[in-house]
């Protein structure tokens, strides 16, 4: 380990360097060394608390030094160090928060003050300061609790040390925000925080400072006890008995590594940076001396991390209920309410009736759950119980789980009217729920590098859990009305919650996740004595999790055989029930921004289709020609009405082939119809556009367009398309005998909304397109745009499949590949270089992954036979889009 400098700050050496070079000159060579030895030691293995502290203790030197140098004249004045280096803490690239301090009536040298931040500028620090008077600062820390808090923290650097004294008397708890109200205030400031980040440790990129378990739940701590007990210090906490030993050491040790990987972050970036990127946590695996083997070294150092971050928010939960017992019962005596021979409801928390409760009755473990869950009176578990919890989870073993009366409470657990959901995450960062469930405790924490997860599996888990919940209450109609409608009359709701923790419960042990946990689920259902028809659903669910996502996504849902197919695959409106609103909440809790208005369009759509074709019997499949006749005549009704016949109705469809009447609906065919009718120009293509308060697709913007055919027109709309910060979703292509074309697009904006149509803009869509289209020399202008960062540090290689489905007389063409600008515009340019013919496509979009699936087939409308065709195209897609990701 390099040894640091003894002093890093020498202030005589300073001096003699100032009076040779010049004070700015003599600043930089002092902090440059300083940084210079800092950082060598840290690389060195120095820890990073030694470190802040140190580079803290410099600028301390540096700014008396340069303090002394400037003429205050005669008004008192004193520099005060506020904020995280107020705590004696600079990281590599921390602002320097200072604050300039002067008496209420004293006049401010404003010359010799611009000169002393002019001076720290000219130093290249990174400053942030204030001039202010006692009573002004008073006036804003009465107002705002963050002022206040960077107050608690502030300490004398030169000057006058009675205009602190002041101030701290001022803001005292006897003149404003008494403790009470202090520690309200910055516990709906953590719970606000939380909120950003899903009230998770274990996010995709955790903050190292503001995430739940990062550092700032750490200084929330040391704030609250320094403002109610005048302690500064975890020992301090530890000594009066608000922490026993071992969890001040596990405190110590957390904020050491957190301070670590921040340190580590800085130096990486350049500057402040305390967002665990993609890109740095590679760069701190290889730091901390991970190797990938089974497991990536990424995926080692994130459960390290994740590891500590739950460690510190299991402290800092415990600590806001001791603080809040200390604090806010001081007032008056305890409430203490019995509620059975085992708990009490102390002050609104449940609570232990004595110290030896669960190694008398280890159930007691679960019962405690089981009662927060079911009582709304309840507030929480109190910190002494938790406490005992966590030291007494070693019971959980295979006794424990093996006996009746705990499975029957663990299943009154997922039965709680109360905070159910609430009581799993209790149960899972204590340690208990990974016990009990010993498959979950393998999952806790694991990692799953990619963006389309934004949460460990786990964290996941626990939200699709909690969404479900979500679906039971009024206030989600809006967002899920149907799934809520459905959810509500499921007839046993802890079926789904079987299910939603089991669902992904297989993942990490290589082989299909879904049947692993088919198997876990199906194990713990007859082993918690459910019937034979609850297990068999339960472990249907799991096994067919990703079922319905995939069907709505990938497949033609306008086909009735697809829809067929799927009732059959599904067999009983009670599975479609579960499985409707287990599919939902599980792609809602995998990513927040994978919803939205046409996934959930998609879903309802196969929901209800799937609905008719189980009420109408599974042996009474939809007869396609009976469909097409329909679709003809709902179509012929509503264009008779605007004055046409249907003798120039047959004319007009003649040259349209049966999918066009299967696959489109009577109201858009009318609508292409009337248009194409009124358009006599073939040469000049015919592009409508219309929002989904018009069609019959819902939450998305439907753009037609009719022109000759021609295999390049796909890839130009899809380059023009993306040129218009659009993004397509599905794309439905018809090619006439007439030579004609009629091409369906539906999209989005590129964020996954839906269109506005204020300022015009799908008439500005409906002339762009037209103009690009009507000009035979413009190609194919594909986008050239920066890979987002995130995406960038996911260079998976492209994968591609084909297969053929004989029934619609089309090849399968699937791809899998990193999205990037342009992807669509570049697969269409490989079908027209090899005469492909695509007659529809779905797109999906997932995180930073597309699993597109194209049907195609050659010129002759057959599918591709050409094993060495099909070779080539797949390879030729491959070679356009990794080369692109290359580049």
């Amino acid at each position: 380990m390099a040894p640091l400098p003894d002093p890093l700050f020498d202030a005589e050496a300073f001096r003699s360097r100032a009076a040779e070079k010049g004070l700015v000159a003599a600043g930089r060579k002092t902090l440059a060394e300083s940084n210079t030895a800092l950082d060598a030691a840290f690389t060195a293995g120095e820890p990073a608390g030694e470190l802040i502290r140190g580079r803290a203790w410099v600028i301390d030197g540096l700014l008396a030094e340069l303090w002394s140098r400037v003429d205050w004249g005669s008004t008192p004045l004193a520099l005060i160090a506020v904020g995280g280096y107020g705590r004696g803490e600079l990281h590599p690239h921390s602002d320097i928060d200072l604050l300039v301090l002067h008496g209420d009536d004293a006049a401010v040298p404003e010359v010799a003050v611009e000169r002393f931040v002019t001076l720290l500028w000219d130093l290249g620090l990174s400053l942030g300061h204030s001039v202010r008077s006692v009573d002004e600062c008073t006036r804003r820390a009465r107002d705002d609790i963050t002022i206040l808090t960077n107050l608690l923290e502030a300490r004398l650097l030169a000057g006058d040390g009675t205009l602190l004294d002041d101030l701290r008397e001022r803001t005292s708890t006897e003149h404003m925000w008494s403790a009470r109200a202090f520690l309200e205030a910055k516990r709906e400031e953590q719970e606000s925080r939380h909120e950003k980040f899903a009230d998770t440790e274990y996010n995709l990129e955790p903050n190292v400072k503001s995430s739940p378990g990062g550092l700032r739940d750490l200084q929330l701590i040391g704030w609250l006890a320094r403002r109610h007990f005048g302690w500064s210090s975890v020992e301090e906490l530890a000594e009066n008995g608000l922490l026993t030993e071992e969890e001040a050491q596990i405190l110590l040790r957390g904020r050491e590594f957190l301070w670590q990987v921040r340190y580590a972050l800085h130096t990486l970036a350049g500057r402040e940076e305390d967002r665990l990127l993609f890109d740095h946590q590679r760069a701190l695996a290889r730091q901390w001396g991970f190797t990938d083997d089974e497991k990536l070294a990424v995926e080692k150092f994130m459960q390290v991390y994740y590891r500590w971050a739950l460690a510190i928010a299991q402290l800092n939960e415990l600590l806001l209920q001791t603080f809040d017992q200390a604090i806010l019962c001081t007032d008056s005596e305890d409430e203490v309410e019995v509620i059975n021979d085992n708990f009490e409801l102390r002050n609104g928390y449940i609570a232990a009736r004595r110290p030896d409760l669960f190694n008398e009755r280890p159930g007691a473990l679960l019962e405690v759950f089981h009662l927060a869950g079911s009582n709304p009176a309840i507030k929480g578990i109190a910190a002494p119980t938790i406490r005992l919890i966590r030291e007494h989870r070693h019971l959980v073993d295979d006794e424990f789980r093996a006996d009746p009366a705990n499975r029957a409470l663990f299943l009154d657990i997922l039965r709680c009217p109360h905070r159910m959901t609430r009581q799993l995450r209790r149960m899972s960062r204590y340690g208990i729920l990974g016990k009990y469930l010993p498959a979950f405790g393998r999952i806790v924490g694991q990692m799953q590098h990619d963006l389309f997860h934004t949460y460990t599996v786990d964290a996941h888990t626990l939200q699709v859990v909690e969404n479900m919940r979500r679906f039971l209450r009024p206030e989600s109609d809006e967002r899920f009305p149907v799934t809520g409608r459905v959810a509500r009359r499921l007839p046993k709701l802890e079926l789904l919650y079987i299910a939603g923790l089991y669902h992904d419960i297989g993942k990490g042990r290589g082989g299909d996740h879904s049947e692993l946990g088919a198997v876990d689920a199906e194990i713990f259902c007859r082993d918690h004595g459910l019937s034979r028809r609850d297990t068999e659903l339960v472990s249907w669910l799991v096994r067919n999790h990703l079922l319905m996502s995939a069907v709505s996504q990938r497949k033609d849902i306008s086909d009735p055989d697809v829809i067929q197919q799927f009732a059959r695959h599904v067999g009983t409106q009670e599975r479609l029930d579960y499985l409707f609103t287990l599919t939902v909440a599980d792609i809602t809790g995998t990513n927040p921004t994978l919803w939205n208005a046409w996934r959930g369009s998609l879903l309802r759509q196969l929901y209800a289709e799937t609905k008719r074709a189980l009420r109408r019997g599974l042996e009474n499949p939809v007869d396609k020609g009976e469909w097409i006749e329909e679709t003809r005549r709902a179509a012929m009704d509503i264009l008779e009405y605007r004055g046409f016949t249907e003798d120039e109705l047959d004319s007009l469809w003649a040259q349209r082939g049966e999918d066009y009447f299967l696959r489109e609906r009577a109201e858009d065919i009318a609508w292409h119809t009337e248009a194409i009718a009124g358009h006599h120009d073939r040469e000049q293509p015919l592009v409508l556009v219309r929002n989904t308060v018009e069609s019959s697709v819902a939450n998305t913007t439907q753009i037609f367009i009719y022109a000759r055919s021609d295999k390049g027109t796909f890839p130009r709309i899809c380059a023009e398309l993306e040129q218009l910060d659009l993004s397509v979703h599905d794309a439905r292509v018809y090619n006439g005998s007439d030579g004609m074309s009629l091409d369906t697009f539906y999209v989005l904006d590129s964020s996954g909304a839906p269109l506005d149509e204020e300022a015009g803009r799908l008439k500005h869509i409906s002339e762009h397109l037209s103009r690009a289209l009507a000009d035979e020399a413009r190609g194919v202008a594909i986008m050239q745009r920066h890979m987002p960062r995130q995406m960038r540090s996911f260079t998976l290689p492209t994968e591609t499949s084909m297969s053929t489905d004989e029934t619609k007389g089309v090849t399968v063409l699937e791809v899998m590949s990193p999205d990037r600008p342009g992807l669509l515009a570049r697969i269409g340019e490989v079908f027209v270089r090899y005469g492909v013919v695509l007659q529809a496509a779905k797109i999906q979009t997932l995180g930073e992954r597309v699993e597109d699936v194209f049907f195609i087939t050659d010129d002759a409308q057959r599918p591709l036979t050409d094993p060495a065709r099909c070779r080539d195209i797949q390879e030729a897609i491959c070679r356009e889009l990794d080369g692109q990701q290359a580049a």
